[in-house]
């Protein structure tokens, strides 16, 4: 029996202890059933090809890295090398086990899978290296009615890519892994195709088709230091000389820390201890006569897929069980670590092998053969971290890989485009090393990567919420005062709140598919808005000033509009060289050719990495500072805005002294604020730029003066209800890079006939000479108790032809809202489509927008002595 085959395992893989040691060769498994004795990949001789100059340095030869080699080189790209400390797949690549699947939960992620396994599935050919690939599927297993919902919330997001996926029933589920228990499957996420590969001999296969098309991998070669120069190149140390490079990539694994130091950057990784078990021939795997999927039992939290004629088994501890490397982030990496492993420590991993017993009964019976326990490197929120790195110019990083055997290929090629052709081949803003900042610190790393190794498993709601590692150093000056009052969500390192509580309330976070507890108190913070007046927390914004000689030519350079004139804002975008929209920012004009720059938080370093590169391959005489954690936000919305804050100051904030789009400088009780007219609620409003420390004194001030009014909080749910309303984009949603402005709306904000030559301008012209194949449009839906959230497939005559892009109730007017790209064809105001929400397809109709008028829009109409319903 398994549990008495643990008993009798050797002492050396029973004991917990956090001692290393160096396995027997025997203890790698090879998926393909083949064994790399004999074959061990010999250094490329250094005397025979050692180059001082090169186009990009590659730190790090696991797969990811030999990977963007072999993509780079094959693209075309001269001169690229790899420099290997030990040997190729040393580190994490070598042990892992190798699983491939085109699952993944987020969206544009999906993409990476997908090529991924079209590109292993031909490398053999392209090589001549078998990469030990097979493909007998996965299965995903529904044991709980909420994981049903969870299946169908997934296959809604699943329909609009090119992937199989099938939500099936427990008959179709035991037909493909007949040796399951079925007592308690519901059902199944079957993906054909998934399955697993070789790391060993995938690494050995890319490796040679790198050098085929001309790379140079170079081994056993440490980097001892780098050095940055003043024309954006670097100077690459190693024993054996200097290698001046254009720019390098990290890819350095459990190492990138190390090679992060060397130029003070603290990538925010932690080696994580995960192991897996593999059992001797079980008799019952045997006599099938073909292989069975790959079992991901979510609720027992492991995966376990057929390693010949038995069973590897690899499970995720929960928080409190798991093990991090912690003197790996305090001490770095000892010195030699290459393939080595950690001694196993099964005590750990009970409760899963427990779990996977009771599902696969055959396990009770079988015996142990070997145990892996090793290092993979975990960022905070289980994501890698990959592209170019703001604040050092020319440095790349594909770091923090918890699945990089999956990613390996597909970010070889996603990263291989962007640098050759110098913009993001699609949006992968999910894996922007810039989401993380200096408020990363070793303390939250080891908390957030705790959690998330933890909760591999768990139900993804939408809005999901972590609580681990928080708060962090950003905090508002009103978190005090406001977290008992609310429910805080996490953006880029600030607490902001979601929702506000009041007495009767249900309170607290309550995840769920359909409308949960913050329903009705959300439809009461709009209401607020709508008819009163409220006041929300927008201090995560990002906010960059920008002044000096050439300002105004940068801006103009980057920006598709016009750049306003002193005392102004306007809404602008910097488009990518294929016209695709990279960023929205809000842009005042506070004094001559000095600007105030803001975006969302998420966007803060990617859009300031953008700009300031663009700045110095331009050559403007301008001086960019990042003041997100200096200026807090109040916003103020509603009706009654202009009341309560004109009741604050002596400067007059009636629309004929301060109308739309204007920014003033002004004292809010005595408070200095920079204000500008503009509310995404899309009410009357203001946002109120301060200095952080005086944020406490400014929103009391404002609350004590609206009492009369019945002034009171809002949250970002409210305000995303809102905007929807009045049809107003949002970066990362209706648009970022997988879209161009036209397409989506943004027409009114492009400015074609200005005299500069702004990014993305050329490629605009020949969208429009082109024609645009699909178009944003406003959806109203006849739902019930849910509601659409983005990313859900739209039919059409039983076809998907399109995708949501967000989505919110109308609280104003009492239906589900949602955006959506569909051909142009179908996007005429009146036509009818569907959209699937959690396994059923709900009526909805093309609509005019926006389905509620604008503040400014309604006041223009009053003037006008027109009709100003809406």
């Amino acid at each position: 029996m398994l549990r008495e085959a643990l008993r009798r395992l050797p002492p050396t893989l029973r004991r917990k202890t956090a001692c290393l040691f160096s396995p027997a060769p025997s203890a790698r498994l090879f998926a393909s059933g083949s064994s790399p004795e004999g074959w061990k990949e010999k250094p490329t001789s250094l005397e025979a090809r050692w180059k001082d100059v090169a186009n990009t340095v590659i730190i790090g030869g696991g797969c990811v890295g030999v990977s963007l080699a072999y993509h780079l080189a094959k693209a075309g790209m001269k001169d690229v090398v790899l420099l290997e400390k030990s040997e190729l797949t040393a580190g994490s690549t070598w042990h892992a086990a190798g699983l491939t699947t085109y699952f993944h939960p987020g969206i544009n992620l999906k993409k990476i899978h997908h090529y991924s396994i079209k590109l292993y599935e031909k490398l053999e050919e392209e090589t001549g290296q078998a990469v030990g690939f097979h493909q007998p599927g996965s299965i995903r297993i529904a044991s709980t009615p909420t994981r049903v919902d969870e299946f169908k919330y997934q296959m809604s997001r699943a329909g609009w890519h090119p992937t199989e996926q099938y939500l099936i029933g427990p008959e179709r589920v035991q037909e493909l892994f007949p040796l399951l228990n079925m007592e308690k499957v519901l059902a199944g996420l079957y993906n054909p195709g998934d399955g697993h590969i070789d790391p060993y001999l995938l690494t050995m296969a890319l490796a040679a088709g790198a050098r085929k098309y001309g790379a140079l991998l170079n081994y056993p070669v440490e980097v001892t230091n780098l050095k940055s120069r003043s024309d954006g190149k670097w100077e690459v140390e190693t024993p054996h000389g200097i290698i001046q490079a254009n720019r390098v990539v990290n890819t350095a694994g459990f190492w990138a820390r190390e090679i992060g130091k060397m130029i003070g950057l603290h990538h925010p990784l932690v080696p994580v201890h995960h192991q897996y078990v593999v059992t001797a021939t079980i008799p019952e795997v045997k006599a099938l006569k073909r292989e069975m999927p790959v079992l991901r039992d979510l609720e027992g939290s492991y995966y376990l897929r057929q390693e010949r004629d038995g069973f590897l088994f690899g499970p995720y501890e929960n928080q409190e069980k798991m093990k991090l490397q912690e003197s790996w982030v305090e001490h770095g990496v000892p010195q030699g670590f290459g393939k080595e492993l950690f001694e196993s420590d099964l005590d750990r991993i009970m409760d899963h092998i427990e779990a996977a017993m009771e599902m696969v009964p055959v396990l009770k019976q079988a015996e142990i053969i070997n145990v892996v326990a090793g290092p993979i490197t975990y960022s905070p929120d289980i994501l890698p971290m990959v592209g170019p790195h703001q604040s050092v110019r020319n440095y790349w990083v594909a770091i923090g890989f918890g699945y990089g055997i999956i990613h390996a290929g597909g970010i070889g090629k996603y990263l291989s485009d962007w640098i050759l052709n110098g913009e993001p081949p699609f949006d992968l803003i999910e894996l922007d090393p810039n989401r993380y900042g200096k408020w990363t610190t070793t303390q939250f790393t080891a908390a957030k990567a705790r959690e998330s190794y933890g909760f591999n498993n768990i139900v993804g709601y939408p809005k999901e919420e972590r609580f681990a590692g928080r708060p962090t150093e950003r905090v508002s000056g009103l978190y005090e005062d406001l977290k008992s009052k609310c429910s805080m969500g996490f953006h880029a390192g600030w607490e902001q709140p979601h929702w506000f509580y009041k007495p009767g309330d249900d309170i607290g976070y309550k995840p769920g598919f359909r409308r949960t507890n913050w329903f009705e108190p959300v439809g009461r913070e709009c209401k607020q808005v709508m008819e009163k007046v409220g006041v929300i927390d927008l201090t995560p914004f990002g906010k960059f000033s920008i002044r000096g000689r050439d300002s105004v030519k940068l801006l103009d350079h980057l920006f598709a509009n016009v750049i306003p004139k002193v005392s102004f804002t306007n809404i602008s975008h910097m488009l990518t060289p294929r016209g695709r929209v990279y960023a929205e920012l809000t842009v005042s004009h506070v004094k001559e050719g000095e600007f105030l720059l803001v975006t969302g938080s998420g966007s803060e370093l990617h859009d300031l990495r953008w700009i300031e590169e663009e700045a110095v391959r331009g050559q403007y005489k301008t001086e960019i500072t990042n003041v997100t954690e200096e200026l807090g936000v109040l916003g103020v919305a509603g009706p009654y805005a202009r009341k309560v804050l004109q009741k604050l100051t002596t400067e007059d904030l009636s629309d004929a002294a301060f109308s739309f789009l204007l920014s003033r400088s002004l004292k809010i009780s005595g408070i200095p604020i920079t204000a500008v007219r503009i509310s995404y609620t899309g009410e009357l409003g203001w946002e109120l730029y301060h200095r952080r420390k005086d944020s406490a004194a400014l929103y009391n001030a404002i609350m004590e003066a609206g009492q009369e009014e019945g002034i009171d909080n809002f949250g970002t749910y409210a305000l995303n209800a809102l905007r929807l309303e009045k049809a107003f984009r949002a970066w990362g949603a209706e648009m970022n890079c997988d879209t161009n402005p036209l397409e989506a709306g943004l027409k009114y904000f492009i400015k074609l006939n200005k005299p500069a030559d702004f990014i993305g301008k050329q490629a605009l012209k020949q969208f429009i000479e082109k024609g645009l194949q699909r178009q944003l449009v406003y959806l109203s839906l006849e739902t019930d108790n849910v509601d659409p959230e983005g990313n859900e497939s739209v039919w059409y005559n039983n076809k998907v032809i399109g995708n949501t892009t967000s989505g919110s109730y109308s609280y104003s007017t009492h239906q589900s809202l949602a955006f959506a790209y569909v051909p142009v064809e179908l996007s005429r105001v009146g036509q009818k489509v569907e959209v699937e929400l959690l396994g059923k397809n709900y009526p909805a109709t093309v609509v005019q927008e926006p389905l509620v008028m604008t503040e400014p829009t309604r006041t223009r109409l009053q003037k006008k002595g027109g009709s100003a319903k809406g």
